[in-house]
């Protein structure tokens, strides 16, 4: 009888398949499996499987679920201690945000995917939304103390997360490389992201 096959029997098999579905998802062809062989890499029968997802839709929007849960996670573990600027600690959750994304390149895809949420799992929303409100409340802690420019916060935080999204799929793709636009463009991107947010920090027209 293997671990999961106990688990099982202690009546964890819902834990059991979305960790080994999780497995599944780190490997070369995402989350391209089927039901019936997440059933039988996690040693249960395929009928056992479906009294907790009965599709693969709802197994997907939980996996994303976890995607989000762990991506707060990350963001809320990058805060620096003692505690820095909040610039410092925009940059450094910025980054966090990279590198989850770029060091679990299927999980983070398939959480902003439409087969995520073909389900319509209105708590996938949730975790979305719960993810957000970092940078939300991070945001507004910058306008309250004179940081930020005082504008709608949720504008803000859209502005830097459609950032943060597309640096980390440029990293997964490949293209964030010192070859085509140059060193440490991540950071430099950052930077400019944070010169259009924060008070005075505007460049004049025309210069470099």
């Amino acid at each position: 009888m293997n671990d999961t096959t106990k688990r099982y029997h202690h009546g964890d098999l819902r834990r059991a398949l979305l960790d080994t579905a999780m497995e599944m998802l780190g490997e070369d062809n995402g989350w391209q499996f089927t039901l019936r062989e997440l059933s039988r890499r996690a040693g249960v029968s395929h009928t056992a499987s479906y009294k907790h997802f009965p599709d693969k839709a709802a197994l997907l929007a939980e996996l994303a679920l976890l995607g989000f849960e762990r991506l707060r996670a990350a963001l809320l573990a990058a805060r620096p201690s003692p505690p820095a600027t909040i610039r410092d600690e925009f940059l450094e959750m910025s980054r966090a945000y990279v590198r989850f994304g770029a060091s679990h390149p299927n999980l983070y895809q398939l959480t902003f995917s439409a087969d995520a949420r073909a389900s319509m799992n209105a708590r996938l929303n949730d975790g979305a939304a719960a993810a957000l409100d970092v940078l939300i409340e991070l945001i507004a802690r910058g306008q309250g103390e004179g940081w930020l420019r005082t504008r709608e916060v949720r504008e803000q935080a859209a502005a830097g997360w459609a950032q943060l999204h597309g640096l980390v799929l440029l990293t997964i793709d490949g293209l964030l490389n010192s070859d085509t636009v140059g060193p440490d463009v991540s950071d430099a991107a950052l930077e400019v992201l944070l010169e259009g947010l924060e008070v005075g920090r505007t460049r004049p027209r025309g210069e470099p």
